[in-house]
């Protein structure tokens, strides 16, 4: 069996920029930092930043390119994929990206949009893309059932 799975939750290194290929789909590049941070033998902390391109691709690239800032938090879900070209000077070159399946938004800074601190989830199947909200429901009165009755009737279970 194989896996090519990336998972990486990480904050955007520049404002991402939305194309559109000749045949009319929508592709959004970004950089995602991710940091790590450890103690070393000496008790010293150490931390370490790698640097991930992100490809974007439909429905999903518009929302990144919509949404997506400079330093916002973002998780992005999808599977590694390199490619090699040659360069203007004849140069072989190659590189590997993250291509995205699935991006959450993380929490927007306070002065944009409400600031209610939650981030949206997005999702896309290949033909399909839904939005996951909160729901505010009104609580209903839960009916209350007398137990010293003899009989409880099924009529008066709630559920």
């Amino acid at each position: 069996m194989n896996l090519n799975k990336v998972l990486i939750v990480g904050r955007v290194t520049a404002n991402p920029e939305l194309r559109t290929t000749p045949g009319g789909q929508s592709v959004t590049t970004l950089g995602v930092a991710t940091n790590r941070t450890w103690m070393d033998k000496s008790g010293q902390k150490q931390e370490e930043t790698e640097f991930h391109n992100v490809v974007i691709w439909g429905r999903q690239a518009e929302v990144a390119a919509q949404y997506l800032t400079k330093g916002a938090t973002v998780m992005i879900e999808g599977r590694l994929r390199t490619r090699s070209w040659t360069d203007k000077n004849g140069q072989q070159r190659r590189t590997t990206e993250i291509m995205s399946e699935r991006m959450q938004l993380g929490p927007r800074p306070m002065g944009a949009g409400g600031g209610n601190g939650g981030g949206g989830s997005m999702r896309s199947n290949s033909s399909a893309m839904t939005e996951e909200k909160e729901i505010s429901v009104p609580a209903e009165e839960i009916p209350s059932i007398n137990l010293e009755e003899e009989e409880v009737k099924t009529e008066d279970i709630p559920f």
